[in-house]
């Protein structure tokens, strides 16, 4: 079991958000969360990345429970275990693809010299070997989001949280990213969550879980 919740709860003032969820997750699967805006899905996959702390449950990281860990435990733990990918890139716009992805490599201890190789062999591997030099304002948004993609796979995670991943694309170009996702959780053996409202990327999905009113079905 790689990812264990357990009475997940969270409320923002009067306004409870997650009531008591409970799911377990596979080393290796690839799930969606599926529901209306203001279910939740984002509030919980903000409390599995650590980015958001709840006010009661358990969350258990291949056994390790992260409301234990300290600040500096945490970010460690984030940095090593968890690659984000969001609807909105968030790539540094004077910095090119390279820079991008090595800056998260060097973040996470690499030297400049293996932040940089590692960055170019993954972004060549998501097809973008000829755009290694480009500025975000130079690229696609599909190519955005496939450097976004190797940013959060460059210091090689278990698992990949994804909140809406293809919802500024076209429809061709988020059917490639589906795709890209699929190929990477098999030959990488990743772990995905991801927000969607796309039913084809649900589709391609090993199991879509469903929230209602804060809770999970």
């Amino acid at each position: 079991m790689l990812l264990s919740c357990r009475e997940i709860s969270k409320s923002y003032g009067s306004l409870q958000v997650l009531k008591g969820i409970s799911f377990d997750i596979q080393e290796g699967e690839f799930i969606t969360i599926l529901g209306k805006s203001g279910a939740g899905k984002s509030t919980l996959l903000h409390l599995i990345g650590t980015l958001d702390n709840s006010d009661h449950g358990t969350i258990m990281f291949d056994g390790l429970d992260l409301s234990k860990l300290s600040k500096s435990k945490l970010d460690e733990f984030r940095n090593q275990q968890i690659g984000f990918v969001f609807q909105f890139h968030h790539l540094l716009p004077e910095f090119t693809a390279t820079e991008n992805v090595s800056l998260a490599a060097m973040i996470g201890g690499d030297s400049a010299q293996l932040a940089k190789k590692k960055a170019n062999d993954l972004l060549i591997r998501l097809g973008l070997g000829e755009r290694l030099t480009h500025k975000p304002g130079q690229l696609s948004g599909g190519e955005q989001q496939r450097v976004a993609i190797a940013r959060a796979l460059v210091n090689e995670p278990r698992m990949i949280l994804a909140d809406e991943p293809t919802g500024n694309l076209d429809t061709q170009t988020s059917r490639e990213i589906h795709d890209l996702i699929k190929e990477l959780q098999q030959e990488l053996n990743l772990t995905f969550i991801i927000v969607t409202h796309n039913t084809e990327l649900a589709a391609l999905s090993d199991r879509s879980l469903y929230m209602v009113d804060g809770l999970l079905s």
